[in-house]
């Protein structure tokens, strides 16, 4: 598996505080007589299904198979019957993917859930992992806790920030994270602990180094007591900050690229006087050089990765210093 992302072995937390679900966006079955071994479905299914629209920069080929899930049972009951040696990716929000133009082999679910749940329970803050960051952390605030306002600025969903230990403006996911729930390849659920991972700057693997495996389909928080209005004034001031410096009104995938220590990667890419360059139709962002944008939604993949590729050739040369991507790219060139 090539991502983790949604939901609990036994669900939200019973009785909590919670805010409602709505289901998730595929609440109908949608089989299009494909894959004729499933039974009992009730996400959508298809063949040959674009992947533009689950990405953020809104470009990349087809999946082979696509699935989105009516909620984690249903995924569950999904994985149970996927053929084992069947490729599977997820994509939350897509927000730190580039899809090749060629497409993604095997089987892609979708894992974003706007109806998703979100407890107090506790003391610990409970998620499904298809929930947006920011709507965590706007649903933290709600409920008086601190630290959280972070994640307002992190544009994928909690899975894809608990895959990758995202961050910014100081937090990151896993200093805060108490347990995690997982489903497993053959449909079982495990619930793990921080111990169970090594977490890095924008990774995470299993203890013994091995990459991690399943799908995050939970979390439960830990964030200090805080006030309410302080948080929210946060939250404003941040996403008041993020629509100051960042090409919000284009597609983008956020930051390109990791920070080197005790650099950013931006200011390395601007002294190399790259703000601007464009290859096909795609272009580094005049607002935010560690941004790449397609700012006619006319980018191929094609052209976002050969961009990629020159701003960090560009940059080694130099600078001396190789800029790690922080994007991950998956699926198969033209």
């Amino acid at each position: 598996m090539m991502m983790h992302e949604p939901m609990s072995a036994a669900g939200p937390p019973q009785g909590a505080n919670s805010a409602p679900s709505g289901g998730s966006a595929a609440a109908t079955a949608a089989s299009v007589g494909v894959h004729s071994h499933f039974s009992g479905l009730r996400g959508a299914l298809a063949e040959q299904k674009s992947l533009a629209k689950y990405t953020s920069w809104r470009t990349g080929g087809c999946g082979d198979t696509v699935y989105l899930p009516a909620d984690r049972d249903d995924l569950a009951g999904f994985l149970r019957q996927l053929p084992p040696g069947e490729p599977l990716t997820a994509l939350g929000l897509g927000s730190n993917t580039l899809v090749r133009d060629g497409g993604v082999r095997g089987t892609v679910v979708i894992l974003h859930d706007p109806g998703a749940a979100l407890a107090i329970a506790d003391g610990l803050v409970y998620v499904d992992a298809g929930v947006a960051c920011p709507k965590l952390a706007r649903f933290a605030a709600l409920h008086a806790c601190a630290e959280a306002e972070f994640l307002a600025g992190v544009p994928g969903t909690v899975g894809g920030a608990l895959a990758m230990n995202a961050g910014c403006y100081g937090g990151e996911t896993w200093r805060y994270v108490a347990r995690v729930e997982v489903l497993q390849r053959d449909g079982r659920f495990v619930v793990r602990t921080p111990s169970d991972y090594a977490i890095g700057y924008r990774s995470v693997r299993r203890h013994d180094g091995a990459p991690a495996d399943g799908l995050f389909t939970a979390a439960w928080f830990r964030f200090p007591p805080g006030n309410i209005a302080s948080a929210r004034a946060r939250i404003k001031e941040l996403l008041a900050r993020r629509i100051a410096t960042q090409p919000l009104g284009v597609p983008n995938a956020g930051s390109v690229f990791r920070n080197p220590d005790g650099d950013h990667a931006a200011r390395l890419i601007e002294s190399c006087g790259l703000k601007g360059h464009a290859i096909g139709g795609a272009s580094v962002s005049e607002m935010h050089a560690n941004f790449i944008v397609n700012p006619a939604g006319l980018a191929s993949a094609a052209d976002i990765e050969a961009l990629i590729v020159h701003v960090r050739s560009t940059v080694r040369d130099k600078t001396g210093i190789d800029l790690e991507p922080e994007v991950r790219i998956i699926g198969e060139r033209v």
